[in-house]
């Protein structure tokens, strides 16, 4: 009996066709499944940071318009800055490292005093704002190219005249 050539090789064909299909099936897969991973990892360990930073500056600010020392719990701020930094894009950890000065700024017009004056702390306050946005707008970037950039955060620190308004006030340490 005569082996049919042709079937043999059209199965063999066939045969290689599928191996190759399934392997490259798996690799486009493992790259997609990594991709995904990674934009999770991303959004959550961005929030986690924005959402320390925002306790810290919160405190920090209610601190100086009070008259009192800061009680900074400063281990999740520094977690969160620690744990983005293995998943953060080049642009976003700048970003990062800008708005961690800053707030080290910020700690430093405590040191062995407490700020009263409201002008020391209107730099800062506009640094913190400008360097949230631009943080925000990298942590987008990184998400996803197509995302707009923002010309004004949401959240992060209140806008300057609310500050003056309560340094303003009566109950405010301006206003004693």
């Amino acid at each position: 009996m005569a082996v049919p050539w042709g079937l043999l090789i059209s199965t063999a064909g066939g045969v290689a066709a599928t191996i190759v299909g399934v392997i490259a099936g798996g690799i486009v897969g493992r790259r997609s499944q990594n991709r995904q991973w990674l934009q999770e990892s991303r959004t959550a360990a961005y929030e986690r940071f924005l959402q320390a930073f925002g306790t810290v500056e919160m405190e920090l600010r209610h601190a100086f318009l009070d008259k009192r020392r800061p009680a900074v719990v400063w281990e999740p701020f520094n977690a969160a800055a620690q744990s983005m930094s293995l998943l953060a894009s080049r642009e976003a950890v700048a970003a990062a490292e800008e708005l961690c000065l800053i707030v080290e700024e910020f700690t430093i017009l405590f040191h062995g005093r407490q700020p009263t004056d409201l002008e020391e702390l209107r730099p800062i306050h506009s640094g913190l704002h400008e360097a949230h946005l631009k943080f925000v707008n990298a942590a987008r970037r990184s998400l996803d190219v197509s995302q707009e950039q923002l010309h004004r955060p949401f959240g992060g620190p209140s806008p300057w005249h609310g500050v003056e308004s309560f340094y303003a006030r009566g109950d405010g340490p301006g206003g004693e």
